[in-house]
């Protein structure tokens, strides 16, 4: 590990806030992305195009960079407290659905070993519905290098808590543009 990047992983660790067990969208300065690798760099320049309320949809973009961040932390039960528990993610075996928190878990288990992070992310648009209880996120997906490898897309479901959570996610390897 290149000692700079070794500085700003202690850096981050030391000070920087955690979203675990968080019940409310955390403040913006609370969800900027962690700078531990190039990928993270890049996903932290994303600019975001929202449409819909804007409230729900900044907070959904907020909340999107708060889930992308606990990969950057190397924390799956962070990760954990964003999805719904009936969540479904097309990201199984050959592309198949799963179903449930406790199974995305579990798949995604491998992502959080070690000490970098295998990807990063951001929302580079987010559209929310005229009631603000339901948005969609989506964005580019980088390797630690950098490069864009993939997009994701997320349905969002706002609670009576007022908590974000994830309905369905999917990633499409390679995807240069939505």
């Amino acid at each position: 590990m290149r000692p700079i990047i070794a500085l700003v992983l202690v850096t981050l660790l030391l000070t920087a806030p955690s979203v675990r067990g968080a019940s409310e969208t955390p403040p913006a300065a609370q969800v900027e992305p962690a700078m531990t690798a190039d990928g993270d760099a890049a996903a932290a320049r994303v600019e975001t195009t929202l449409s819909g309320p804007e409230d729900a949809a900044r907070a959904v973009a907020e909340v999107e960079r708060a889930f992308a961040k606990t990969m950057a932390d190397r924390d799956l039960d962070a990760f954990a407290s964003f999805l719904h528990p009936d969540t479904v993610w097309f990201s199984g075996p050959g592309g198949s659905a799963l179903h449930g928190r406790d199974a995305v878990i579990a798949a995604w288990r491998g992502f959080f070993e070690g000490p970098t992070a295998p990807f990063a992310w951001a929302p580079d648009r987010v559209a929310a519905m005229p009631d603000g209880r339901i948005a969609m996120s989506m964005g580019p997906v980088f390797n630690p290098q950098g490069q864009p490898i993939a997009r994701f897309t997320s349905v969002w479901q706002r609670g009576e808590d007022g908590r974000w959570l994830i309905l369905f996610d999917k990633g499409e390897p390679g995807a240069p543009s939505d």
